[in-house]
């Protein structure tokens, strides 16, 4: 690959796509001046894998239109899928939000486009992204949570990401917190997620709990998306607290496990619940955190924000492009 060309970063989530055209020397020109143009797209899984890839097709055209540039010019393109994936192969293992199973995505993509192709987890290219450009900078060893529609995490080991033997380290989503409910209610992903804190906001206002959210949705709960629950927290609404900082206080006491096993120096969290509470939910989760962290040095552990935010994935994802491919 010509490594002058400007690279396609893809951050493709089970609720929104993101793609951005990437210099190819973003690491030299800071996160600010890296994107030469974008688009995003719902992804609407539910309307199965062939509209997905159509959707990531038109994105990628979009992106290329406003960055003034012809798909034949680019050198590549870097995305990252939700759920386990085998990055050597460029398959998609196993994407629950997507509702895909060994998808051969780098095969699909590089036919559509006639472009190379690097596929990696979602979170792992977020944290790349946060550890070459943004909030990771300088750390040798890294956690990086993404809380959204489902929760993805990535590792740095060693100044490297970290994989393990199968190639899918870093799911702490998949965590199981409480073995002993019912199926469906028993992993970290299940209780903390956007999707579950929603869903246990709705039925504790069906049981007669009073919450803002009713007038802020006209009681049409399907509504209830990251910025209605950052509008009621902002105001103090009781319900909404109550619930978002359990969820933070869970997500910390299994960062806080994490890194007693890796004895890691940062934590970075990302994703839409994490952006839209913002500070509250990462001063929950970074108490926690600290709280559980063994031995006392462990405690020292930096827990903070994305600074690439909505860019993390696509920025990341390019540049794990440009770093295998060139």
């Amino acid at each position: 690959m010509a490594m002058e060309r400007p690279i396609i970063g893809i951050d493709l989530g089970g609720t929104n796509m993101q793609v951005g055209v990437v210099r190819h020397d973003a690491r030299k020109s800071g996160a600010s001046k890296a994107i030469l143009g974008s688009a995003r797209k719902k992804t609407k899984a539910e309307d199965g894998l062939d509209s997905v890839i159509n959707r990531i097709t038109e994105a990628v055209n979009e992106a290329c239109q406003a960055a003034g540039v012809a798909l034949q010019d680019l050198g590549g393109l870097g995305i990252g899928a939700p759920g386990a994936v085998d990055p050597g192969k460029g398959i998609v293992l196993e994407a629950v939000n997507l509702r895909w199973n060994d998808v051969k995505l780098a095969k699909i993509l590089s036919e559509r486009l006639g472009l190379p192709v690097v596929v990696d987890n979602d979170v792992n290219v977020a944290v790349y992204g946060e550890w070459v450009l943004g909030a990771a900078r300088g750390s040798g060893s890294v956690l990086g949570v993404w809380v959204g529609t489902g929760i993805g995490g990535g590792l740095i080991l060693n100044g490297q990401l970290y994989y393990g033997h199968h190639m899918t380290a870093g799911e702490i989503g998949h965590m199981l917190i409480f073995p002993n409910n019912p199926p469906g209610s028993r992993s970290l992903e299940h209780n903390c997620s956007r999707t579950a804190v929603v869903e246990r906001i709705v039925r504790l206002i069906q049981s007669n709990q009073p919450s803002m959210l009713s007038e802020i949705t006209g009681e049409k709960y399907e509504k209830i998306k990251s910025k209605a629950l950052a509008q009621a927290y902002e105001a103090g609404d009781e319900l909404t607290r109550r619930v978002v900082d359990d969820a933070a206080r869970l997500v910390g006491d299994q960062v806080g496990s994490v890194v007693t096993l890796l004895s890691l120096e940062r934590v970075v969290l990302g994703g839409g619940l994490t952006e839209a509470i913002g500070e509250p939910f990462v001063k929950g989760v970074r108490e926690a955190t600290r709280a559980v962290a063994f031995p006392d040095v462990c405690k020292k552990v930096e827990v903070v924000a994305s600074e690439l935010l909505d860019n993390a994935g696509l920025l990341g994802a390019a540049m794990i492009a440009v770093d295998r491919l060139g």
